[in-house]
């Protein structure tokens, strides 16, 4: 048996998992459970492992698969499939423990460049390099394609430095999706998204950057993430 506050955070986390791909941080988790401090979230984090409903993983920056769910919240759901997946990073060999793609099932995308969480820069276009992805990854509606990430800014999101991203194409976005941004016509980083009114905050995911705020016609959006591949 769940206590409200359990049952409030690991919806939280599913929901955000199935929605971007990646967990949410524990500055969002606690924001959106109204608690004052960290220490309560890690309680209910703490609470909710024990219980079996969900699982650390070690090596990765505040990652967490949900590994069940109770009845009230719908049918159990593991891991973060299709969402996250290890391996696919091409031009290396393929780790032992990585999970195996099914060709069947599975797409090859553009690996079109490296893309920005930190200080903003070009995104570096290179289409002779493909990645395959998961069919499931993919939203079915528009175009995808994939990025290296370079930089830290997004790691308590949980995407670190040198994974890949996986973004479909769109110009538009709502508030809290992770997205590709150009800035001013050339600079191209990987931030969290937020319009209010006339301006636009892209929001690191680390303490140590600050939130560019930006007036809205110097920001375009050019995709959202949908999914993230790892390599070990």
């Amino acid at each position: 048996m769940l206590t409200k506050k359990q049952r409030d955070l690991l919806e939280f986390i599913h929901k955000r998992v199935q929605k971007d791909g990646v967990p949410p941080s524990f500055d969002e988790m606690k924001e959106a459970l109204d608690l004052r401090s960290k220490s309560g979230i890690h309680r209910l984090i703490t609470a909710l492992e024990e219980r079996g409903f969900i699982r650390r993983l070690a090596h990765r920056a505040r990652a967490i698969e949900v590994v069940k769910l109770p009845d009230s919240l719908g049918e159990m759901k593991t891991g973060f499939t299709p969402k996250l997946i290890d391996g696919g990073k091409p031009d290396g060999p393929a780790p032992t423990a990585a999970r195996k793609i099914d060709s069947s099932q599975s797409q090859q995308l553009p690996l079109i460049g490296r893309i920005a969480a930190g200080i903003p820069m070009e995104a570096i276009a290179d289409d002779a390099q493909q990645v395959t992805v998961p069919a499931q990854m993919l939203s079915g509606q528009g175009q995808h394609y994939a990025l290296e990430v370079k930089g830290d800014s997004m790691i308590n999101a949980g995407i670190n430095e040198g994974d890949i991203v996986v973004i479909r194409e769109t110009n538009t976005a709502e508030n809290g999706d992770i997205v590709v941004a150009q800035i001013e016509g050339y600079e191209a980083t990987l931030k969290r998204f937020k319009r209010m009114g006339d301006v636009v905050a892209l929001e690191a995911a680390n303490p140590a950057y600050e939130t560019r705020m930006l007036p809205i016609g110097h920001v375009k959006v050019q995709g959202r993430l949908v999914g993230l591949i790892r390599s070990y």
